[in-house]
């Protein structure tokens, strides 16, 4: 997933409160206690501390839904059948998780294929983790049923009316499960360490196209009713489902665009590389076990720069820039399909066996199709990220893993530690033990677990055994624990410079120096990154002659351009300079992207005025937003502090200012209309 390295995953959306059913009875929510906190002790240590679910005494094998979408409701409802695996000869009752959900009924398949009902207990809500339904299964039933709709307000799912999508004729829906929102959809044993297959049937309005993280076919007809099937094993935060008005138009044989018609031809253009890709991974670290993969771009509202659903990576728009300087994104949800997708973490304490082996694997993808110069870079901008973040954190939040036996808070299982610090100790052992043999043991590694969730421990095991004690006097075990779980970033890391940031660190030098903008001729040729770190070099405030330089000569305001307008907003924002406040408003208002707009909400924040601003943008802004965008815009208004008296007017001083500056010359060369994370597609996310 590419979610906000700055942003955490768990910002939810405020939720109302739902009516709670049982079988026997309709308790009030005076009735119905928040069920406990899930226990360690349950599973022997490799457990999930997120969850209510009890796999060790029962998983779900196989789930088949059948599903209707109510987008008038903004609802989906009907029934999820699960195929139940009995583990312990003891047990006779089913736990789920779920968040927001109305049960119905719950029944129980007995013989003859007869269902009659079963008791059950659905908890009061917890904030974070939902609510535990608890299914009392006497006879331990092969196959349970539930009833159940969502809540309009579900945080897993966003529905868009017809007006916000690029067509403005067909409404859109899109869900976002990872990391534990896919309960507020579907009741599931909502860990990855459960993997199960499934098949849903789907009904829809005639004119909506419905896609799921399964075998989508290219040909299907738009006819509202629609069968999927997955028969790969996932774990619940890879079950995904989008619809609206979606057209197909094939890449290669197994690679294509799912896009809005308006998007399509610009989304095929942009990732025509994506074949290329699968098959430099594939020459990497083996075969390709997903059969398709086809790429489903969103709505600009979507909060993450991509999610890695199996079959269906779901993707920003904001990184199609008709140049392919950010098609890293892709790389980065394609290596999913080995790390993540293929072998999963088994808690998000463990995320980093997703984000930093992905986060590595996508670097070298990168580095195959489009040279090391371009790799080098992207790794220079994410560890000065990372960098900066760590600057942030208590020394806790700083390991790449937790020891066995310590509770890590969720929130901090996918900063930029789990991506860009898991990404260079990876880059560690590729240097000490020679990249030849380094690939060979990640072949092997996801050969080993393929299609299984796994801990940080198993890791560890596997690594003492086919690398340390297969290499021995390369890495020391001390080195190798002390990535893992100290903080910071340890003395070994390997170095990375680039040729080409010599260049614009002179470039930057001389014009803070002396006012003389670099030659046309050299930033003529510069690429977004190398735009993001001549930016990322600058001071934290500039003078608004300064600013009005830069802007004059590169138009950086209202640039199309996401990576440059999350760096050049926020600067502009503490540095006062007013002439940018209605693109401001416009880029919070149109993209819901976290990691694009949080920096500029943050700086926004900063001052009495500009918090005011703030609250402006956020309320014109709510109705296109995600519930989780709109629960980290939230969060960042209501934890502000601003200074008192003093920063930039508010919104309509703001914009008479506008109005009163000197229009930019015609002739100013364009920045470069790219967009998405040109280091890390960011949560992520995510």
């Amino acid at each position: 997933m590419t979610l906000s390295r700055t942003f955490r995953l768990a910002a939810f959306a405020a939720l109302a409160l739902f009516a709670v059913v049982a079988c026997k009875r309709e308790p009030t929510p005076a009735d119905t206690p928040v069920a406990p906190k899930p226990q360690a002790a349950a599973s022997g240590g490799d457990y999930d501390e997120h969850s209510y679910a009890e796999p060790d005494k029962v998983a779900i094998d196989d789930l088949a839904l059948d599903l209707a979408l109510d987008f008038d409701a903004r609802t989906i409802s009907g029934t999820a059948t699960y195929t139940l695996d009995w583990r312990d000869d003891t047990a006779a009752e089913l736990v789920l998780d779920t968040r927001d959900l109305t049960i119905e009924r719950i029944e129980g398949e007995g013989e003859g294929g007869a269902w009659t009902p079963l008791e059950y207990t659905l908890a009061g809500r917890d904030d974070l983790l939902g609510s535990k339904l608890s299914i009392q299964v006497p006879e331990r039933n092969e196959h349970v049923r539930v009833a159940y709709s969502t809540s309009p307000a579900a945080s897993g799912l966003q529905w868009l009316d017809a007006e916000m999508t690029g067509g403005k004729a067909t409404p859109f829906m899109f869900s976002q499960s990872q990391a534990i929102h896919a309960r507020s959809w579907v009741p599931l044993q909502d860990t990855p360490r459960v993997r199960y297959t499934y098949s849903a049937q789907v009904t829809s309005p005639a004119d909506v196209m419905v896609l799921m993280s399964a075998d989508n076919d290219p040909a299907a007809a738009r006819d509202g009713d629609y069968s999927f099937s997955m028969p790969q094993r996932i774990p619940s935060y890879l079950m995904a489902i989008a619809a609206g008005d979606l057209v197909f138009k094939p890449i290669s044989a197994r690679a294509g665009v799912w896009a809005e018609p308006g998007m399509v031809d610009r989304s095929v253009a942009e990732f025509e590389d994506t074949e290329k890709m699968i098959a430099t991974a594939e020459s990497l670290y083996g075969p390709y076990r997903w059969e398709r993969y086809d790429l489903l771009i969103l709505p600009p509202s979507f909060p993450y720069g991509g999610m890695e659903n199996p079959r269906l990576s779901f993707i920003t728009p904001t990184v199609i820039v008709g140049d392919k300087s950010l098609v890293s994104l892709i790389a980065h949800e394609l290596a999913h399909s080995w790390s993540g997708n293929l072998v999963t973490n088994s808690s998000a304490k463990d995320g980093w066996l997703n984000e930093g082996f992905t986060s590595y694997v996508e670097n070298r993808i990168v580095e195959a199709l489009y040279g090391k110069e371009r790799a080098d870079m992207e790794y220079v901008i994410s560890r000065n990220g990372l960098k900066a973040e760590l600057e942030g954190m208590g020394p806790e939040e700083q390991a790449l893993a937790v020891r066995p036996g310590v509770v890590k808070d969720p929130d901090d299982s996918l900063s930029a530690v789990s991506y860009d610090k898991g990404a260079w100790f990876l880059q560690f052992l590729e240097e000490r033990f020679g990249r030849a043999e380094f690939d060979a043991f990640l072949r092997g590694y996801f050969d080993h677990f393929a299609f299984q969730s796994i801990p940080t421990a198993r890791f560890v095991e596997y690594a003492q055994e086919h690398l340390l004690g297969k290499y021995p006097g390369k890495v020391s075990r001390a080195e190798f624990d002390t990535w893992l779980y100290e903080p910071g970033i340890p003395a070994t890391a390997p170095r990375v410079l680039s040729r080409n940031f010599g260049v614009v660190d002179s470039a930057r030098l001389g014009w803070l120096g002396s006012n003389t903008l670099p030659p046309q001729v050299i930033t003529d040729e510069w690429s977004t990154q190398e735009w993001v770190h001549f930016l990322e070099g600058l001071p934290g405030t500039l003078s608004t002659e300064q600013l009005s330089q830069l802007d004059t000569a590169y138009r950086f305001t209202g640039t199309p351009n996401g990576e440059i307008a999350q760096r050049w907003y926020p600067l502009a924002v503490r540095s006062g300079y007013v002439q940018a406040y209605p693109a401001i408003a416009d880029f919070v208002r149109t993209i819901g992207r976290r990691k694009l707009i949080m920096p500029t909400y943050q700086a926004l924040v900063a001052t009495e005025a500009g918090l005011e601003f703030a609250k402006q943008q956020l309320a014109a802004a709510r109705p296109g937003y995600h519930p989780i965008t709109t629960g980290s815009v939230e969060r960042v208004i209501a934890e502000a502090k601003p200074a008192p008296g003093s920063g930039i007017p508010v919104a309509p001083a703001a914009l008479e200012a506008v109005e009163a500056a000197p229009p930019q010359a015609d002739d100013a060369p364009a920045m470069p209309a790219a967009d998405g994370d040109p280091t890390r597609p960011a949560p992520t996310g995510r």
